[in-house]
Formats: C-alpha cells, sequence, structure tokens
C-alpha cells in the first residue's frame, strides 16, 4: 500500500513524499519513507489488534499471578473453616506454584506444534473451571487438589504470553511490550492481599474465602470471548518453522518426581517431626535431579530436543542467573505469607487490615514497575542491582521491627516505610530481570532460556513457601493462652521466617552481579 502526501503550493516531483507499508502479518506492518523502502530503518507500526490481543493475554496472566498472593489472607480462615493443618496451607500455596512451573516448558513446546492460541485457550479453560472447584471445596484435600489442577492450567497458558508478544510485536515494539508485561507481573502479584482482603471482609469468613477463587469466573468467561476473537491463528509460515521433534517425557518425570521429593518434606517434616522419610526423600530428590541431568545430556547427544537444553548451562553467566530467579522468588512471594498469618492468626486483624498492610508495597511496585524500562535502557544491570539492594533493605528493616517491637504496639504505620521500600525494589527488578539472564546466552536459544526461567520463577516461590513455612511454624511457641501471648508467639515466629527471606534476597543480591552489564532490548 503506498500514501502519497504532497505538500501544498508545491509542484515538483520532489515535494511528493511516499509512506510505504510493507504487510508482515495481519497485526504488523513494517513503515519506511522514501523511494526505497530496503534503506530505511523506520520504526514498525503495530496494529490497534495487536494491542487489543496484548490486553487479552495480560488479562489471562494477571489472572494466573494474582492467584499466587490472593490467597494469602485467605489462609487462616481456611484453616478454620475447614479445619486444614499447617501443611495444608503451604500446599495451598506451593501446590499451585510448583504445578505452574512443571507445566510451563512442555505447554510452551505444544503451542510451538499446533498454535499458542488453542494452547491459551484450553489452559484458561481449564484454569476457570479449577478455580470454580477451589471456591466449592469442603475439605483441604479438595482444595490442594483443585489448587494443584489450577497451578497446572496456569502453566499451560502463561508460555502464550510470552510467545505472543514475540510474534505481535517487532523490534523495539517488543520491550515495550514486555515492560507492560513486567509490570503486570509486579502490581498483580502486589494487588491479591488487598483484593482477597476486600472479598473476606465484604462477604464474611466463611463464604469470603471462597470468592477469592471465584472471581476469576468472569474475567476467565471475558477473557475466553476474546482471545476466540482476537487472538490469530498459527500461521502456516510458524507451523513450517515448529520444533516437530516429540517431547521429552521422561525428563518431565524425572524433574517432576525430583521437585516433589524434595518438596513434600519439606512441607510435611515439621508437621509429623521429620521422620526418616523425610530425609530419604530430600536425598532422593537430589538423587533424581541428578539422573534427570544426565538423561537431558544424553538425549541431547541422541539429536533429540531435550526439556532443558544442558547447553543452556555452559554459560556461567545463565548458571548464576537461573539461581538468582529461583532465590529472588522464594524471597518475594513467602513475605504475605508470614505477614497474613502473623496478621490475622497472630494479631487478630481481619483479612481487609491484613490486605491493607501490603498497600505500600502494591505502590512502590507499581512505581519501580512503570520506570523499569526506561531506568535499564539508562543504567542497564544497575537498575537489577538498585532492586535487589531495596528489597534487601526493605526486608531488613521489616526483620528489625517484627525483633524488637513488642507484639501489642505492632501497628501497620510501623510496615509503611519498609514495605515500600521492599516494593520499589521489586518493581525494578521484576520486569527486565529475565531478559537480562535471556542476554547470557546465544539469540538462538533464547525462546528455551525463557521457559527455564520461567519454570525456575514459579519453582523458587513453591520451595520459598515450603521452607519459609516450615520455619514459621518450627518456631512458633506459645507460652500462654491469652492474647498477648499468642501475638508474642505469633511475631517471634514471624521474625524467625522474615530473616531467612532477608537472607535469600542478600543472595538475590550478590547472584545480580553475574549478569551481563547491559542486554540489547531493541531485538
Amino acid at each position: 500500500m503506498i500514501l502519497k502526501l504532497s505538500a501544498p503550493g508545491l509542484r515538483s516531483r520532489d515535494s511528493v513524499a511516499r509512506l510505504v507499508l510493507i504487510p508482515k502479518g495481519p497485526f504488523v506492518a513494517e513503515t519506511v519513507r522514501g523511494d526505497n523502502p530496503s534503506s530505511s530503518s523506520a520504526a514498525p507500526v503495530v496494529s490497534r489488534r495487536a494491542w487489543q490481543a496484548l490486553i487479552v493475554l495480560l488479562a489471562g496472566m494477571f489472572m494466573a499471578l494474582l492467584d499466587t498472593t490472593i490467597v494469602n489472607v485467605a489462609l487462616p480462615t481456611i484453616r478454620t473453616t475447614l479445619d486444614a493443618s499447617e501443611g495444608t496451607l503451604s500446599w495451598i500455596i506451593s501446590g499451585y506454584a510448583l504445578a505452574f512451573g512443571l507445566a510451563l516448558i512442555p505447554a510452551g513446546r505444544v503451542g510451538d506444534r499446533i498454535g499458542h492460541k488453542w494452547v491459551f485457550f484450553t489452559g484458561l479453560a481449564l484454569f476457570t473451571i479449577a478455580s470454580f472447584f477451589c471456591g466449592l471445596a469442603q475439605n483441604d484435600v479438595q482444595l490442594v487438589v483443585a489448587r494443584v489442577v489450577q497451578g497446572l492450567a496456569g502453566g499451560i497458558f502463561v508460555p502464550a504470553v510470552t510467545a505472543f508478544i514475540q510474534l505481535l510485536f517487532p523490534g523495539r515494539v517488543r520491550g515495550k511490550a514486555f515492560a507492560i508485561m513486567g509490570a503486570v507481573i509486579g502490581v498483580s502479584s502486589a494487588l491479591g492481599p488487598i483484593i482477597g482482603g476486600l472479598l473476606i471482609q465484604a462477604f464474611g469468613e466463611t463464604d469470603g474465602w471462597r470468592l477469592v477463587f471465584w472471581v476469576n469466573l468472569p474475567i476467565g468467561i471475558a477473557t475466553l470471548v476474546a482471545a476466540a476473537i482476537l487472538l490469530p491463528k498459527q500461521s502456516k509460515e510458524e507451523a513450517s518453522h515448529a520444533d516437530r521433534s516429540g517431547l521429552d517425557w521422561i525428563g518431565l518425570v524425572l524433574v517432576s518426581a525430583s521437585l516433589i521429593a524434595l518438596l513434600v518434606p519439606l512441607i510435611e517434616g515439621q508437621d509429623t517431626g521429620w521422620p526418616l522419610w523425610t530425609i530419604l526423600s530430600l536425598v532422593g530428590g537430589a538423587l533424581l535431579m541428578v539422573a534427570f541431568g544426565a538423561w537431558e545430556v544424553a538425549y541431547t547427544k541422541r539429536g533429540r530436543s531435550p526439556l532443558v537444553p544442558p547447553r543452556l548451562f555452559s554459560h556461567p553467566a545463565f548458571t548464576g542467573g537461573v539461581i538468582l530467579a529461583l532465590v529472588y522468588f522464594a524471597a518475594f512471594t513467602s513475605i504475605f505469607f508470614t505477614i497474613s498469618i502473623l496478621w490475622q492468626s497472630g494479631l487478630g486483624h481481619t483479612a481487609l487490615e491484613s490486605g491493607i498492610v501490603s498497600i505500600p508495597f502494591a505502590i512502590g511496585s507499581i512505581v519501580g514497575s512503570s520506570q523499569s524500562n526506561r531506568l535499564t535502557q539508562r543504567l542497564g544491570r544497575t537498575v537489577l542491582i538498585i532492586g535487589t539492594l531495596l528489597v534487601v533493605v526493605g526486608l531488613a528493616w521489616l526483620w528489625l521491627v517484627l525483633l524488637l517491637t513488642n507484639a501489642a504496639d505492632l501497628t501497620n504505620w510501623l510496615l509503611i516505610a519498609p514495605l515500600l521500600i521492599a516494593g520499589l525494589g521489586n518493581g525494578l527488578f521484576i520486569a527486565p530481570n529475565a531478559q537480562f539472564i535471556v542476554a547470557t546466552v546465544d539469540p538462538r536459544e533464547a525462546g528455551a532460556a525463557s521457559g527455564v526461567i520461567g519454570a525456575v520463577q514459579r519453582i523458587g516461590s513453591a520451595v520459598g513457601i515450603a521452607v519459609i513455612g516450615s520455619v514459621f511454624f518450627g518456631s512458633l511457641v506459645i507460652g500462654g493462652k491469652t492474647a498477648d501471648a499468642v501475638a508474642t508467639g505469633f511475631t517471634d515466629a514471624a521474625a524467625a521466617a522474615m530473616v531467612v527471606s532477608l537472607g535469600f534476597a542478600v543472595l538475590a543480591f550478590l547472584l545480580v552481579f553475574a549478569l551481563p552489564r547491559r542486554t540489547n532490548t531493541g531485538h
């Protein structure tokens, strides 16, 4: 298509400028100025429909990541309503995160083969159905099973979000789309406790926790309708370039068994007094992880496509970046697990009051996320250093407040400043961290690297909750039946748990230095 724009009052041929739009699919056109399209470097024009598709995709991601934290404020209510054990509370969070992480890589592979539209649609539909059954649960076992299915469904459709951004947004516009996605990740996680608290406050403790899950139903249904209309199908060109090799099922079974064997004793060990089976399970999990690594190497040598390409870990910086993702998300997602249980079970506050505590963190995350892309372009890796350092400072301050303040004097006002600082750091870190880790590998391996990072982030969340939950309940000693004794016991346990979260954050800060100083987000 050629549009001729003539300057008024001029008749020379030079007065005619041509705007050439070279179609690049139904969503993108490359803008070229002048008579020689191939010589121009003008920025691509992204269609309105592409941005509408991004809204649909991010609505699904918002829902999946909201569920990683919205449940935190409902845990004390679930515990009393369903008579759930301490281990069950950890499973509600960790089971979701673990299933989510394990589904990410194979789901991405399936999307490459059959098209990401229907993988996104199927996963989102399953997530919405599982959310309905979470709210219907009549006992803790039913709830944990429904949560695991919900996490599995989230892991199925979330990889399609990043895949579509790669397909729909070229060049520098892609960096902007990823920045928006990063902001959604940070904001959805931060807003979870507030929304959960409002629902429980409005509808009561008996049924309010069920609406924490059912809030997904209208969002899910609307997003499904929009996805069917707005998301593009797989083109013939994309289908011809898709990896047609079979899925590495043995690798998937080995890594799943390893992580479950490691996670179960971390969650159940405290409740059961750390019997022999918990130690054997931890050892077995470690051995299965070694077997998984050996299998992936052998599978690659046979010319097959492994679940996790071993060559990625030939880059020391990538290995450090993967550990960074693991430990940071272990620190980040465990903060409000600790605060929610302390605020409600220990100090006797409502779910809404517990949710309000997280508002400074949410505000900080929103502000940090909004500036992260601009600061990354100017400062490079330094933005991640600043982000993790702010998280360390915020958590250290938070720990000191819990450690030194009398439980009877503990109010949300004392937590505003440390949570705001930690939230700012979280916002600066969440959006650009995956880009920097991916930049440590060959561009041809970027897709596989992104899948590994996403899985490790969710696994880090699961491990963090398992460890923090074990420390929290293992440290919980109540020296009497009075309200002051209960508050003191829970505050001391929260301080012990928070220092572990702080340790994860300090390790994350040190690991940032393994990443490259800069990454080119324009390609």
